[in-house]
């Protein structure tokens, strides 16, 4: 499983929290790249719902990890 921001960023919007088998469905749905529905079928599935991005990818960056003040642009 080797996930970027681009593949990341296409489970941005998606109905968090999810179960593993939602989360394909919306990738499917939503047009992502084959490589998103991918990795979402490498994930455990455990029954468990997956609260978000973090879950899935813990090294996902938040908005805290950018070095920028929204408020000056």
């Amino acid at each position: 499983m080797f996930w970027t921001l681009e593949l990341a960023s296409h489970l941005e919007d998606a109905p968090w929290p999810a179960t593993k088998d939602e989360l394909i469905d919306y990738a499917i749905r939503s047009g992502s790249p084959i490589e998103v529905v991918e990795n979402l079928q490498e994930l455990e599935d455990d029954g468990e719902s997956y609260e978000g991005l973090e879950d899935i990818w813990p090294d996902y960056p938040s908005q805290d990890d950018f070095f920028f003040n929204e408020d000056e642009y």
